[in-house]
């Protein structure tokens, strides 16, 4: 078994700024990844909004900061972590066949991608449904497409998409879109972009690949037959903590409860979006794993 001062869960913004406060602060550590290094910003094709970067995609920002964290000597264990238990003075962590002893616990597995619930989903997965704009969307270039979503992510996939696509129809459940004004504002402005609002896509269906969405508008109970190759959702995330729920408090979403200190239990800490807020971006993950590493290097010392 080997023994580490802080075993960090999840490689994405949080983690990987947890592991180079934590390095910095002279700390063994564990850092654990099962997925690509980065989280779910991989799939970001253009980040505008983070201090002084100007304008970088996802996969190059995921890349560069794992290329930050290794330059300090901190090698990724591309494994799942299967077990995380309470024991006298720190966690057992057992991945794949590996297991270690951490005197403290960082929490930043992120969220996953919520499913789409309509008739049809699971069959035109990958045959039309698709949960990464960034990663499918070239293969729809000139074609029609809907995107179904009213968050900050479905705005963004939207634009993208705009670029490339023939028609994008920007379905949402509710009257008013949650996403930033000024993309909402861009989206308005493009000829080819179409709000379809108070509006819930109860099925999906084609041939051999996906041909078209049934769309249901939720207040008079109109149906609508939209023509399109390709339905993009982004209706919300998941938190990856089911594997903390006997270490940590959740709430009724699945986040761990912590606040701005992100102390979520003794000798445990949790950073990024898995964390109750009300702002999930990446400059706030950046925030929550500089604070977590740095709160459990202090626990940490205190254990002499």
């Amino acid at each position: 078994m080997k023994e580490v001062d802080i075993a960090i869960v999840g490689a994405g913004t949080a983690g990987m700024t947890a592991a180079i406060y934590a390095k910095r602060s002279g700390l063994e550590l564990a850092l654990f990844e099962e997925y690509m290094p980065g989280g779910q910003i991989v799939n970001t094709g253009e980040i505008e909004n983070y201090p002084a970067l100007g304008k970088i995609g996802g996969f190059d920002y995921s890349m560069a900061l794992l290329k930050q964290v290794e330059s300090l000597g901190v090698k990724l264990i591309r494994k799942s972590v299967s077990k995380a238990e309470r024991k006298e003075g720190g966690f057992a962590i057992a991945a794949g066949k590996d297991e270690y002893f951490a005197k403290a616990l960082i929490i930043a597995t992120g969220a996953k991608n919520r499913a789409l619930g309509a008739k049809g989903k699971k069959e035109f997965t990958g045959r039309g449904v698709s949960y990464c704009a960034t990663c499918d969307g070239a293969f729809y270039r000139g074609k029609k497409v809907a995107v179904v979503g009213g968050g900050n992510t479905a705005a963004a996939d939207a634009l993208e998409l705009s670029r490339m696509c023939e028609k994008v129809y920007l379905i949402h459940r509710r009257g008013e879109f949650r996403a930033q004004a000024a993309d909402i504002a861009k989206l308005s402005e493009k000829p080819n972009v179409e709000f379809v609002l108070n509006s819930v896509v109860d099925e999906v269906g084609g041939e051999d690949s996906l041909s078209y969405a049934v769309v249901r508008n939720v207040e008079d109970g109109s149906v609508t037959w939209l023509d399109v190759d390709g339905v993009f959702v982004a209706v919300g995330q998941t938190p990856t903590t089911s594997l903390f729920g006997g270490l940590v408090k959740l709430d009724e979403g699945g986040y761990v409860v912590a606040g701005e200190d992100c102390v979520a239990a003794d000798g445990i800490f949790v950073a990024g979006d898995c964390r109750t807020k009300k702002v999930r971006q990446l400059v706030t993950a950046a925030a929550d794993g500089a604070v977590a590493a740095l709160a459990a290097a202090e626990y940490v010392a205190g254990k002499g």
